[in-house]
């Protein structure tokens, strides 16, 4: 009898819906790209940072980029497809994020009174990493494109023409907070998220990674201002001589007679 009634009570289990597995697989692919775009706005400002070492050095890194010390000349084209693939990593990472973003009103509202009611930290940041985040898919963008067009405009003096002269810095300004903003908070979710970092204390290594995110996003901001205000010096000085490209002395080609 009570196998019987076990097989009737059984009965339509298969038929019903089963749960996808699909969130979970977006939520790991959204981790995974955030994870490479924070990586990525790492290396990116080391790079354009360059600049103030010396003019030379960041050619020698853009020429990098561009194979010419592999092939023997610089093909811009190589970063064009570089940029293609982080411009696509970052679409597919706004739209994947897209789904946890407040999908109307009477939700933000709602999201809001709980935030003031809890008052809890880390509720904050997601908060600043989604105003950041809605304002990166619009400043994004812009820069990429440009990136992804003009790939040979990159360089110590066509940057420093693009940012003064083509009056690219407010756009880069506000952007590099949103970048170091969003991008600091979103490691720092990620290492909680998956238990990175976690020890014995889950507690104590949260506050821990709380000051290290701070103290990096801090760091990250002050060079990327110190950056951007050296490309402006550099561009401001060169207002009256747009277009010209800079070529290191050593590279130059040698003049009759041995001169530069």
């Amino acid at each position: 009898m009570s196998k019987t009634a076990g097989v009737i009570a059984g009965v339509g289990l298969a038929d019903r819906p089963r749960r996808s597995v699909w969130p979970a697989r977006m939520d790991l692919a959204q981790s995974a790209s955030g994870l490479l775009l924070g990586l990525f706005m790492w290396g990116h400002m080391a790079f354009v940072s360059t600049i103030l070492i010396s003019h030379d050095a960041m050619w020698m890194v853009t020429k990098m980029f561009e194979g010419y010390f592999v092939f023997g000349r610089a093909f811009p084209a190589i970063v064009s497809g570089v940029v293609t693939i982080v411009f696509v990593l970052f679409m597919t990472h706004a739209l994947l994020a897209l789904r946890k973003f407040p999908a109307e009103y009477r939700q933000y509202r709602t999201f809001l009174s709980h935030k003031t009611l809890i008052h809890h930290g880390d509720t904050s940041l997601w908060w600043l990493q989604v105003v950041t985040g809605f304002l990166l898919f619009f400043l994004g963008p812009p820069h990429l494109y440009q990136m992804l067009m003009h790939p040979d405009g990159i360089g110590p003096y066509g940057s420093a023409d693009r940012v003064w002269s083509g009056l690219w810095w407010p756009l880069y300004l506000v952007l590099l907070f949103c970048v170091e903003l969003h991008g600091g908070i979103g490691l720092y979710r990620l290492a909680v998220k998956w238990g990175w970092f976690e020890g014995s204390d889950p507690n104590r290594s949260r506050r821990r990674l709380v000051r290290i995110k701070w103290a990096i996003t801090v760091f990250f901001l002050a060079l990327g201002l110190l950056t951007l205000a050296a490309y402006m010096k550099l561009g401001y000085e060169r207002r009256d001589r747009v277009g010209e490209i800079y070529v290191p002395a050593w590279v130059q080609p040698a003049a009759p007679g041995g001169g530069r």
